[in-house]
């Protein structure tokens, strides 16, 4: 459904960004997927590498901010400060105050994460005593964010320590 907050170009990066999460489901990871951009070019991307590398931090931003480091060097923070990220799903609190931290622009994100979601929901600016300079755009295509993560709990985590796994159809005892 079409989100009037967003132009034609939040569309094709926020596309990406859940392209980007769909491999990240093909891969038996949380789907989550970013883009970052500075003046319509794409900078960084990642996808959630978390179960893959055997690192909780490797979320899909950190994962973008790594790319970025590696690439760019002494320019990367001064990028980040003109980027606008588009994720998947609200970034979780880590993920978040790192992007404060850095001094990124603006975000652009799926469905609010509850849970675990940073930006608004869960954390917040104010919360890590940081500065609010970043534009946020939030809930967008939450229908689509919500229905790929469903999709990994339907099949779950092959990661998750068994007794953390959900049973869909338990053994009768």
């Amino acid at each position: 459904m079409p989100d009037e907050r967003l132009d034609e170009d939040d569309c094709k990066f926020l596309e990406t960004a859940f392209e980007l999460a769909q491999e990240a489901l093909d891969g038996d990871e949380v789907p989550v997927g970013c883009v970052f951009v500075v003046d319509g070019k794409e900078i960084g991307r990642g996808r959630n590498r978390v179960n893959e590398t055997g690192d909780p931090t490797r979320h899909a931003e950190m994962v973008a901010v790594t790319e970025m480091w590696n690439k760019y060097r002494g320019e990367c923070k001064g990028m980040l400060q003109k980027s606008t990220l588009y994720v998947s799903l609200e970034p979780c609190v880590m993920c978040s105050s790192a992007m404060y931290e850095l001094g990124i622009r603006k975000m652009v994100y799926g469905a609010n994460n509850p849970r675990f979601g940073g930006v608004r929901s869960v954390g917040s600016a104010e919360k890590y005593r940081m500065e609010d300079n970043v534009e946020v755009v939030a809930g967008v295509w939450s229908e689509r964010s919500v229905a790929i993560l469903k999709a990994f709990y339907e099949k779950q985590n092959p990661f998750a320590p068994p007794e953390k796994r959900k049973t869909k159809n338990p053994e009768p005892e």
